[in-house]
């Protein structure tokens, strides 16, 4: 039988996989490049429903107070996972308010997934209703950033992951 020590030490290449593996996991690395872009995208729905609703609806600027609200928590929730890893701290909360309740039924990565779509969907309707030509410049430039900093880390990922899996 054999034991851990027949085991073959991991090679320098191998060690150096793990770490950029570790790190692609690490909270600090999914806040900046997942939960605060999402916060981004929330906020500025947010913004530009309590900007077209002073026209329309106060409703509409209920609603989007509401999401200012939820993406400041959100935003809040990300840059402290982010600190804590950066301190070598694990944080006793998740990384939004959604998944924060989905740990109460202790099921918080469904409520996170709840959270990724209702995200999802906030980008395609800023896309589809034409609110995307809403945003000021500034605005603008924070959408791309966000999308920007999301899109590339995924492709970084799924690149690695495939090269990865072909060795």
């Amino acid at each position: 039988m054999k034991t851990p020590a027949d085991a073959p030490e991991k090679t320098c290449r191998e060690k150096e996989a793990d770490r950029i593996q570790r790190f692609f996991i690490r909270p600090f690395f999914l806040s900046l490049t997942i939960g605060i872009p999402f916060c981004v995208f929330k906020l500025l729905f947010g913004i530009t429903a309590v900007r077209i609703g002073m026209e329309t609806s106060p409703a509409l600027v209920a609603v989007g107070w509401g999401v200012i609200g939820w993406a400041a928590a959100d935003l809040m929730m990300n840059t402290g996972r982010s600190v804590f890893d950066i301190l070598g701290r694990p944080a006793r909360f998740e990384y939004c308010t959604i998944a924060q309740a989905g740990s109460i039924v202790e099921r918080p990565l469904v409520f996170l997934a709840v959270d990724t779509f209702l995200s999802f969907t906030i980008i395609c309707f800023m896309l589809w209703s034409g609110w995307i030509t809403k945003l000021t410049q500034f605005e603008a430039y924070l959408w791309y950033a966000a999308t920007t900093m999301n899109l590339i880390s995924l492709s970084v990922v799924s690149i690695y992951n495939e090269v990865r899996r072909g060795e």
